[in-house]
């Protein structure tokens, strides 16, 4: 590789990124794989199922008939349409197509609507621990991250009134993820109720929320419930969601955001600023994954609550390890604490020494010490022959 002759003189503003811990550990564990390790992967987090038949047919479909071109910056009118339908049916509320934007992958909603909406100084709270890029993308904008904590006494739920105790006259954006990543968390309906009444108040200060719902398809005990669904609340709600993890389409980069309209056209002013427009035959692709049929999706969630039991039954029986049920996404969240080991080094040893990949739950906040992510969007053979190495590894190394 060659060598630059002079050091790089980057903006200040890089110094303020973080990154997500997952791809680190999947480029660590590809890395011992091209060294010939047996590798469980259990660290990244997506479906491990292929794109359903009708979805790339699809895709092929509108390549032949020409949608290879440039589109709209806010989205293919046809895929604004068919996601207003479906998100507002879903959630019980009236979406209009001009509320809907359409991104490649759900993470530029996050980006974009924070630089819209957040001033530096500005405070920003979010979950920790939580998605690694809640924190780095309010840091980089030059605001203030307050982190409200998820704690396992609560079954990973908010607790409603210790983060309304944090809004302050400087707080402009909430972030809200349900169900959670990582823990598999789901805010429970009273949650919503004491948040909404809470952020009603007269005299508090008018803030907004970012609810990130990616996973709201893949909950296994009761329906998914947001606070777009409070009309007080409508209007100053941006859901996140995308077609990743319901529709196993990480690589299709398809995600949008649902919002008020003057809002959605400064986000889509931020498209055209950044990558034009999201792919459109992948649009016209996703249209087809919206009104057709729904099986794939369901048949991917009950194997996921098949896998749910054999990994949380499996880690309790691991010396040192207790991990509550997750409610919701594919992630298990045990506490490690009684390993006699913080998360990083754990995680690592496994990695090196056991061949299972996990992430550490420091990879998604300070709070995130002693626990362990483990995805389980593997096969129930390779999430079995996962538990049984970790369980030897920790037997031999009390």
């Amino acid at each position: 590789m060659p060598v630059a002759a002079q050091k790089l003189r980057l903006a200040e503003r890089m110094s303020r990124l973080g990154t997500e811990g997952a791809f680190e550990v999947l480029a660590r564990a590809r890395q011992l794989e091209a060294e010939g390790r047996d590798i469980i992967h259990l660290e990244i987090g997506e479906p491990d199922f292929p794109t359903a038949d009708h979805i790339i047919d699809a895709a092929a479909r509108a390549l032949r008939n020409g949608w290879t071109h440039y589109g709209p910056p806010a989205g293919l009118p046809e895929l604004r349409e068919a996601v207003a339908e479906d998100a507002g049916r879903r959630r019980g509320i009236s979406i209009h197509p001009s509320e809907v934007v359409i991104t490649p992958g759900a993470k530029p909603i996050m980006f974009f609507v924070i630089l819209a909406l957040v001033e530096e100084g500005e405070e920003v709270l979010y979950p920790n621990p939580g998605f690694p890029i809640y924190e780095s993308m309010v840091q980089f904008v030059g605001a203030r991250p307050v982190p409200y904590a998820l704690g396992e006494e609560r079954d990973f739920d908010v607790d409603a009134e210790a983060v309304l105790g944090k809004i302050t006259d400087r707080t402009k954006l909430l972030i809200l993820n349900s169900p959670h990543n990582p823990t598999g968390g789901v805010m429970r309906a009273g949650t919503l109720a004491a948040l909404a009444e809470g952020l009603e108040a007269p005299g508090r200060r008018e803030v907004f929320i970012l609810s990130d719902e990616i996973y709201n398809r893949l909950i296994f005990e009761g329906e998914h419930a947001s606070l777009a669904q409070l009309p007080a609340l409508k209007e100053r709600t941006i859901i996140l969601d995308g077609f990743s993890k319901a529709y196993a389409m990480t690589g299709w980069r398809l995600g949008y955001g649902v919002m008020r309209p003057d809002l959605a056209e400064q986000v889509a002013l931020l498209v055209t600023n950044s990558n034009s427009c999201t792919s459109s035959f992948s649009q016209m692709a996703a249209v087809d994954a919206l009104r057709g049929d729904q099986d794939c999706v369901e048949r991917m969630r009950e194997e996921f609550r098949r896998r749910r039991g054999v990994i949380v039954e499996g880690l309790n029986a691991i010396p040192g390890f207790r991990c509550r049920q997750p409610h919701g996404a594919f992630y298990a969240f045990p506490n490690i604490s009684g390993a006699g080991r913080d998360s990083r080094s754990l995680a690592n040893a496994l990695l090196a020494d056991a061949g299972v990949a996990c992430l550490s739950g420091t990879a998604f906040g300070a709070w995130g010490e002693g626990y362990l992510r483990f995805s389980f969007a593997n096969s129930v053979d390779n999430i079995r022959k996962a538990l049984e190495r970790i369980d030897r590894w920790v037997r031999k190394n009390p």
